[in-house]
């Protein structure tokens, strides 16, 4: 039998059927006990409200404005000074390269003057010696004169060696050669870095070993698309670091001693934020680029559907809204800000079930589904289900619930922490209530909210609307009664007709020392809290003794004891202070 047919049965004796949801998963039940739901009208007053004379729900549907022009969309926060973000690469100089130094071995390394060559021939022709680059590239074979090697390659200059012995030598001979080592180069690193000066290095070490070498480029001002390799006062290298950022590519010049590493200034740039994996100032290589472009750039988080363009253009100020299809073509210009998003409303919302119930556990629902429609496709265990406790968990109550927490809290602190002595007695009593009260900001503060919305009241449900990550609660039928807060032993005792709470609490070792008797509160299986005096005791119920406020001010202790019923009603918990 399903929920709301029980509850009603055991209410008013009467249903009506209701249509059951079509996008829910269908039940089956072998048992003879569980049943398909129904609704009665009598327990949903609010479905009726909605309803007009014909019995069909008056809906609205006129839309004000067209929204769906394509350039329109939410408001959203003040737009992005692109300074304000950290630039594209800001990581770029944690990973080290100044200690990965080049060791010259390199098979594309450039020979020049200073280096040195390690020349071995035998057979026909004895020699082993290790032959200096002279200041005019060349290297010095006993028996084949001078050899030019400058610009060769150590592939190349092996064959260049083999060929000049051979030609004096061409029988019976074997050469092997080899790059001994490089000359250390000194480069200039300056512009926009953090420490601009001279450093060390080999000719074949990466220019990021250099930059790292001089801290990185300045995140303010420096360009990380228009960095300068300077010899002899002329640009042999110009070298992108987004290609390295985004492919790995990267220009690797051989260094000689006495270049310059210019870092240029900072070009115009654009801010990207929303749903990317990194919001960051993107530089541009001109003044503008393409939607597909940036698109490349800024890496996409999956299901973004929407992109906001807003910026300065010569006619005023620009703010359009496009689907992410259409924003490849646009163009995006220097100061715009650029925001991703992920707005393609869901037209399915999934919804939990714990509990007492038959088949699945979740259940993905239409956008505007009610609690009615779902308790209809529920079948539950009709000897085991509490149908009048039926509640829900809900994520935004939760944050309600917290948010009033947290500034009943920080109105307490306020308010007291701030109110003058005006004796030295009274000073004294306020250090120590003061001490008490900033202990017990930090408990409460420590609480988590259960987000329960109270749905079943007085043998009726109300039909409210669900939300994408309810949890629905059909309780069991419980026999238990539990006794908390302020008592000397709590526990949970068997629920027994004709008990009242002081018997139970008197079971429970009494009150202690600290217990408001006269705040006693009931919290029933379905969330509702209620005054002990105005209520009858059920099975499931939780009885919760509240602690009194430890002070004679009047006034504290009246906004103490509100604090904690907001607590109590908020996580079902007695914080003593």
């Amino acid at each position: 039998m399903n929920v709301l047919k029980l509850l009603n049965r055991a209410s008013l004796k009467r249903s009506m059927a209701v249509a059951s949801i079509a996008l829910v998963s269908t039940l089956t039940t072998s048992t003879s006990w569980a049943q398909s739901l129904s609704l009665s009208d009598s327990i949903l007053p609010e479905q009726a409200e909605r309803q007009g004379a014909t019995g069909q729900e008056e809906v609205n549907d006129t839309p004000r404005a067209d929204w769906r022009s394509g350039t329109y969309g939410p408001v959203s926060p003040p737009p992005q000074n692109p300074d304000t973000l950290p630039p594209f690469g800001a990581n770029l100089f944690t990973g080290g390269f100044r200690g990965a130094m080049g060791d010259g071995l390199n098979p594309d390394y450039k020979i020049k003057p200073g280096d040195q060559v390690t020349v071995r021939a035998w057979g026909a022709f004895e020699f082993d010696r290790v032959l200096p680059v002279d200041a005019q590239g060349n290297i010095f074979i006993p028996g084949s004169g001078p050899l030019n090697v400058e610009g060769q390659s150590s592939q190349q200059v092996d064959g260049s060696v083999r060929s000049a012995i051979t030609s004096v030598y061409p029988d019976n001979v074997e050469v092997y050669t080899n790059l001994q080592g490089v000359q250390p180069v000194a480069v200039y690193v300056t512009g926009y870095v953090e420490s601009p000066g001279r450093y060390a290095g080999t000719p074949n070490d990466s220019l990021l070993y250099f930059l790292d070498q001089a801290g990185g480029i300045d995140q303010d001002l420096g360009s990380y698309r228009q960095v300068r390799v300077v010899r002899n006062d002329t640009t042999v290298a110009t070298v992108d670091l987004y290609d390295f950022l985004l492919n790995g590519s990267i220009a690797r010049p051989q260094f000689q001693d006495g270049d310059t590493i210019v870092i240029e200034e900072r070009g115009p740039a654009i801010a990207v934020g929303g749903d990317v994996h990194r919001e960051h100032r993107y530089e541009l290589i001109g003044n503008q680029l393409s939607g597909a472009e940036l698109v490349n750039l800024a890496r996409l988080k999956s299901g973004v559907s929407h992109v906001l363009l807003r910026g300065d253009r010569e006619d005023g100020p620009l703010a359009q809204y496009f689907p992410i299809d259409m924003f490849a073509g646009q163009t995006v210009r220097s100061g715009d800000e650029v925001l991703f998003s992920s707005d393609q409303r869901s037209e399915t919302i999934v919804v939990e079930v714990e509990g007492s119930y038959y088949g699945p556990s979740r259940y993905a629902l239409p956008r505007d589904a009610h609690l009615s429609e779902l308790l209809d496709a529920i079948a539950v265990p009709e000897s085991m289900t509490a149908v009048e406790s039926v509640s829900i968990k809900r994520e935004s109550v939760k944050e309600q619930q917290a948010q009033s927490l947290e500034d009943s809290l920080r109105r307490l602190e306020t308010t007291y922490l701030g109110a003058p002595s005006n004796t030295n007695e009274e000073a004294q009593i306020r250090v120590q209530e003061a001490e008490l009260i900033q202990d017990f900001i930090a408990r409460a503060s420590e609480l988590e909210p259960s987000g329960r919305l109270v749905v079943a009241y007085d043998g009726r449900i109300s039909d409210i609307r669900l939300q994408d990550g309810d949890v629905v609660t059909i309780p069991e039928i419980s026999d238990s009664m539990l006794v908390s807060g302020e008592v000397l032993v709590p526990q949970a005792s068997v629920y027994r007709p004709g008990m009242s709470v002081i018997d139970y609490i008197e079971g429970a070792g009494g009150f202690t020392e600290r217990a408001d008797d006269d705040h006693i509160l009931i919290v029933r299986q379905n969330g509702a809290v209620e005054n002990a005096r105005n209520v009858n005791l059920r099975p499931g119920d939780e009885i919760l003794v509240m602690p009194a406020a430890p002070t004679h001010n009047l006034q504290l202790a009246s906004t103490l004891t509100q604090i904690l019923y907001q607590v109590a009603v908020a996580t079902k918990v007695a914080v003593d202070l």
